[in-house]
């Protein structure tokens, strides 16, 4: 028998991360298990600065931290915080490093998180963290592509 007592949904708050949160919530439910929503913050002085050369200000990192924490807050619906067991986490760093970091360790018992459905070149260009968190994950990673199968409930 299959027991999960840790569901963890990474978000970047996407039509995509919101479809995997629905059915991170519906599995939390069904098993009784606690839902740990993360969003990663990426650290902006580690990506390459725009064309016109301007840098963020420093203290930029932690007003991205507030504004997810924030957005967070709003993403799980209140009438579910509420009846649910649920963490809502926001880190730095890399995003696909981040999941795999915390999937271990806090013990996460599955990763639910969507798929952006890019095409092969898009997918070339940019990579993909549904894809290196598949790869790396400590335990069973479930993607969920935008708009394909949805939850019935009887």
């Amino acid at each position: 028998m299959i027991t999960l007592k840790r569901i963890l949904v990474p978000t970047d708050f996407s039509d995509a991360s919101q479809n995997a949160l629905r059915y991170g919530m519906a599995l939390a439910e069904s098993y009784q298990a606690a839902l740990h929503v993360l969003h990663v913050v990426v650290d902006p002085y580690i990506l390459p600065p725009g064309g016109e050369g301007y840098l963020p200000p420093v203290d930029y990192p932690q007003q991205l931290e507030k504004t997810a924490r924030a957005h967070l807050e709003q993403w799980v619906p209140a009438d579910w915080r509420q009846k649910n067991a649920i963490v809502l986490e926001c880190v730095h760093g890399a995003p696909f490093v981040e999941v795999v970091r915390y999937a271990r360790e806090k013990k996460m018992d599955l990763i639910v998180m969507g798929t952006h459905g890019r095409g092969a070149i898009a997918h070339l260009l940019l990579g993909s963290v549904a894809e290196r968190v598949v790869r790396k994950a400590p335990c069973p990673v479930l993607t969920v592509r935008p708009k394909e199968h949805e939850f019935v409930m009887p």
